[in-house]
This record gives structure tokens, sequence and C-alpha cells, in this order.
């Protein structure tokens, strides 16, 4: 492959990653795809760094002064009060709960990755997720509550919402998608679900970005750093303008656009499965 393709395809993969990531339509649902629309023949492991970078870089940089307040908050209560929690700030609690909800999606993830890699890939199982994980959505943003908000999350709801971003890595759930989901189901409105689903997704962001990048290292494949310093750009800053419009948009629309999306996408992987194009 010649060096401009690769670097198109990096700018290509890391719009696609960043849309699919933080809307809830799912990115594996789109990546299962796109080698039929730009070629397979493309370094794997060069854009599996490469994406995760980006979309790592998007969802801190994005919050920056939440994560500071989380963090500076945090530490001074811990100094202060140690560990008694009903003297922490609420901020100094949300980043408590933000690393308790991500314990279900590691333990999952150590546990069965390599299962979830080598068995549930199928384009057949990821269009069916796409179809009813969409249903799911519609309907708790029809029926869920509209009255919660960002301080509002508890341990409990926490470990919920983690299980659900636990459920996200079955390829074509989608991770934004559940984790919404689940808080619009616990009463949240939109957009503090939406938020809380980004926050709590930056530490399982991050250890993936950190995982892959030692794999890439320790791997015999050969990284292409132009291509990889390229797609994490545009997965970051295409991630980040992605995370500002859907929270602006759930100011007062609605999340059954995306459902209406999934819907059709899953059909249309469905269809393709179905043709053996896929």
């Amino acid at each position: 492959m010649g060096e401009f393709a690769e670097l198109w395809r990096a700018v290509v993969l890391g719009l696609i990653q960043a849309a699919t990531e933080f809307l809830p339509i799912s990115s594996s649902g789109h990546l299962v795809l796109a080698p039929e629309l730009i070629g397979d023949d493309i370094s794997s492991l060069t854009f599996d760094v490469a994406l995760h970078l980006g979309t790592m870089v998007a969802v801190i940089a994005f919050f920056w002064r939440d994560w500071l307040r989380i963090i500076g908050s945090g530490v001074v209560d811990i100094v202060r009060h140690g560990w008694r929690l009903k003297q922490w700030d609420s901020y100094s609690l949300l980043g408590l709960w933000i690393v308790l909800g991500t314990i279900p999606a590691v333990v999952v993830g150590l546990l069965f990755k390599d299962a979830i890699e080598e068995n549930l890939r199928q384009p057949w199982l990821v269009g069916t997720m796409l179809i009813g994980f969409g249903v799911l959505m519609g309907a708790m943003d029809r029926w869920g509550g509209t009255v919660g908000q960002l301080l509002d999350v508890t341990p409990g709801r926490a470990v919920i919402i983690g299980v659900a971003q636990a459920i996200a890595l079955v390829p074509g759930v989608s991770r934004a998608g559940v984790t919404i989901t689940a808080a619009r189901g616990l009463g949240f409105d939109r957009a503090a679900a939406a938020r809380f689903s980004f926050l709590l997704s930056a530490p399982a962001v991050l250890g993936a970005g950190v995982l892959q990048f030692s794999e890439a290292l320790g791997s015999d494949e050969t990284l292409s750093w132009g291509p990889l310093m390229l797609g994490a750009f545009v997965s970051a800053v295409a991630g980040a303008l992605v995370i500002r419009w859907l929270l602006a948009f759930l100011q007062s629309g609605t999340l059954w656009p995306f459902v209406w999306y999934r819907i059709a996408l899953g059909l249309v992987v469905l269809s393709a499965t179905a043709a053996g194009l896929i």
C-alpha cells in the first residue's frame, strides 16, 4: 500500500472512530463495514493504537475542568477526611463512583477479552446487537426519567451503569449507547446521562490505549508512525467536536435519531451478511 493511501485511511478511520465511539451508534458496527469501503490490507495494529490514543486524548482533554476538580477535591478530601465519605465533596464522590463503575468492565475484559475477540465479532451478531440495543435505548429514552443530574450518581447507580459498560464489550452494543441507556433508565436526563457516560469511559479508554501501545511495542508488526500519529490526531480533534455537539444536542433533542440509525445500520449489516458480502 502506498504512503498516501495509508494516510488517507488514517483520516477515514479516525473520523469513523470519533463519531462512532462517542455517538450511541456502535464503533464495531461501522468498523465491520470499513474494510469493504476502504480495503482490508491495512496495518491493524497501527490503527488500533492510533484510534485508542486519539479517543483517550479527546475524552480527557474535553473534560479537563471536570478532571481537575475531581482529582483536586479528591486529594484534599483524602488528606483532610480520610475515608469518611460523608464529609467528602460531591466531585470527590463522583470520582470514586467513576472508579467503582469501571470495575465491571475491567473484570469482564480481563477474563473474557480473548473469547470475545475470537467468537463474538461475527457480522450477524453485530447487526442483531445494533437493532436490539437500539430498540432498548429508544424505550429507555421514551420512558426514562428526566430529573437526575451528574452529581446525583450513587454507588448503586454507578455499578449498574458500569455493568452496562461491561456488556458493551460485545460488538454492536455500543459503549456510549448502553451506558446512556442505563443512565436514562435510572432517571438521569439525557445530557447528564451522556456526560457521565463520557466520564466513565475515560479509565477504560486510558487502560485500552496503554494496553494497545504496550502490545504494539512488543509486537513483531512494524508500526507506521506517520499514519498512527495522523489517525490519533484526527480521532482526538473530531472526537472532541462530537462530544461537544452531542451534549448540546441532548439539551433539547432525543435519542431517537440514533435509534433509527442503529436499526437501519443493523439491517444493512444483516443484509450484507446474508448476501455474503461481509
